[in-house]
């Protein structure tokens, strides 16, 4: 019985032994370096797809947006135009260039308050010249063109630009909550003559575009002309038009120099809002 005992103690020593070794190599794999580098990468892929979304989301190009075109080149100077954009429409636009100095900043003092409104109307470079001033309007028909592609090239609804009454370019949000019958949107846009007033120099009378109450679109369809009193109602006139649309009321600033053709246009402008019913 003592014999047998070194026996015995050798078995459960070489038991020990094995089941030491068989433990050690379960554990093995959950401590590989290369497992743990393998379940380390999971979390940064998971981040680095979560940041893809932030860099090419579209939904911040919606709302107000400024653009602005190539700089076009004239004989006169340079012409560059910016526009503000807002869900697709022109809401403003103005040329941060245009020539200077001497008779082309007098010409460009002259058209560019027309281009400008022409653009927002036509919500297109589809706008008439400026008389006098060929030069300008084509450089700024030409960088407002290029203004309008970027525009497009932003994000901006392809068929907004096309489908806006051309009258109505103030008149947008007015005319987008119209709900009635087919025919309450040409109720809503409507023009106005007003009376012709005879000033010293000739006479003045103003037409105006009215939607929804508002003043869309005001201009001179008889104004003095010829020699200095034509001078002085293409100085005056596109400034008065301006006015009268901001303004939304015949209190508008005389233009210096043009007296008797601002109060003649005053007249008529108050005239056509009586019957327009303002």
């Amino acid at each position: 019985m003592r014999k047998s005992h070194p026996i015995r103690r050798a078995v459960l020593a070489g038991a020990a032994t094995v089941s030491g070794i068989v433990l050690l190599l379960s554990l093995k794999p959950a401590s590989d370096p290369a497992s743990a580098s393998a379940a380390g990468a999971a979390p940064q892929q998971t981040a680095a797809a979560q940041e893809a979304p932030q860099g090419g989301s579209g939904a911040q190009r919606t709302g107000t947006q400024s653009v602005t075109g190539d700089v076009a080149r004239t004989e006169y100077g340079d012409v560059q135009v910016r526009l503000t954009v807002s869900d697709g429409r022109i809401t403003a636009a103005e040329a941060v260039r245009a020539p200077q100095g001497g008779v082309s900043g007098q010409k460009s003092e002259l058209a560019v308050p027309r281009l400008n409104q022409e653009a927002v109307t036509a919500q297109s470079a589809n706008i008439d010249t400026v008389s006098g001033a060929t030069y300008t309007s084509g450089g700024y028909k030409k960088s407002l063109q290029s203004a309008l592609d970027r525009m497009k090239e932003s994000g901006a609804p392809s068929g907004s630009s096309s489908g806006a009454p051309s009258g109505s370019s103030s008149g947008a949000p007015s005319g987008s909550s119209s709900s009635g019958a087919a025919g309450s949107g040409a109720a809503q846009a409507r023009t106005v003559t007003g009376e012709t007033a005879q000033t010293d120099y000739g006479p003045v009378q103003v037409r105006i575009t009215v939607s929804d109450g508002k003043i869309t679109k005001a201009e001179a369809v008889q104004a003095p002309q010829g020699g200095l009193s034509g001078q002085k109602s293409e100085l005056a006139v596109p400034r008065l038009n301006q006015e009268a649309v901001t303004a939304q009321s015949a209190n508008i600033d005389t233009v210096s120099g043009a007296t008797y053709t601002s109060g003649g246009y005053k007249k008529s402008l108050q005239s056509a809002l009586d019957k327009a019913g303002g």
